[in-house]
């Protein structure tokens, strides 16, 4: 009888124990804490018909493509393509370069650098676009700025109106999720804003 008793005690002292537990929610997804490095540039210099400043922790190479490549004349490629990767974001910023000849060569590339950036319209949600104008250095161009699950986030194109144009394309080597990505994308972006505001043509 006494074994019974004290086992009903036991009993109820658990059972009063787990009603006065609080609640437990699932605890939102984290993500990695990023340390970001100083803010330090280079100029790029090349044989290339432009100029501009680059961070200290991204490398720019070749692109392999560019020796393939047809320019608008349907001549060899110029050789000034290449990749500024971050490889610790695991990212890279595709750049193009081609020589306009042509009103029509130039609105053709105009129109090709809109299309390549609205294609992320089914998965974007937003398409913000930003006009470059620096008439002392001849730059000129349009900056988008794509929000959400996207291949790429950021896009843009430079030009004198003349005879030069150059484009940038920055992708993640990852499957695209915004919200990981969005501290990277801001500091990245910062980046590409000093790549902007420092270009110039050298002709």
């Amino acid at each position: 009888m006494r074994a019974f008793v004290v086992n009903g005690l036991c009993f109820l002292l658990l059972f009063c124990a787990s009603c006065s537990s609080p609640d437990y929610a699932p605890k939102p997804k984290g993500y990695f804490n990023i340390k970001f490095p100083k803010k330090e540039y280079h100029v790029y210099q090349s044989g290339c018909a432009f100029s501009f400043d680059y961070p200290v922790y991204a490398q720019i190479e070749a692109d392999k493509e560019s020796e393939s490549v047809k320019d608008v004349n349907g001549k060899d490629g110029s050789g000034c393509w290449s990749n500024m990767n971050f490889p610790q974001f695991n990212a890279r910023l595709h750049l193009t370069y081609y020589g306009v000849f042509s009103a029509k060569e130039y609105n053709n590339l105009v129109e090709d650098a809109r299309t390549l950036a609205f294609k992320h319209t089914v998965k974007a949600s937003a398409i913000d676009q930003k006009l470059i104008s620096y008439p002392e250095r001849k730059v000129y161009g349009v900056y988008y700025a794509i929000e959400g699950n996207t291949a790429s986030s950021v896009q843009f194109f430079l030009t004198d109106s003349a005879k030069n144009y150059f484009r940038g394309a920055l992708y993640f080597n990852e499957r695209p999720q915004y919200d990981s990505i969005a501290p990277v994308l801001s500091f990245i972006k910062k980046d590409i804003d000093r790549m902007i505001q420092s270009f110039s043509w050298k002709n």
